[in-house]
């Protein structure tokens, strides 16, 4: 199994979330090993998602929708 990089997120935090929402959708995920330093905590640099490659294009679609969804609600908090 091929892991390829399918996102990459801010911070740690927010990366272990989108892998969590990758995993119940049914996608195997994981942070690059690099981009986390758990032994300082949470790191607050960006870290990539790992899926694999047969799974790519419908991880990157998930996390599109996911972002435009917050982008969504963004806006309405504005108005």
């Amino acid at each position: 199994m091929k892991l390829v990089h399918a996102a990459t997120a801010p911070d740690q935090l927010m990366a272990e979330m989108w892998c969590e929402l990758l995993k119940n959708e049914g996608i195997p995920a994981m942070l690059e090993p690099r981009d986390a330093v758990s032994f300082l905590g949470l790191s607050y640099a960006p870290c990539r998602i790992l899926v694999p490659e047969d799974h790519l294009e419908e991880a990157r679609e998930i996390l599109r929708q996911l972002q435009e969804g917050e982008g969504g609600a963004e806006e309405e908090d504005k108005c």
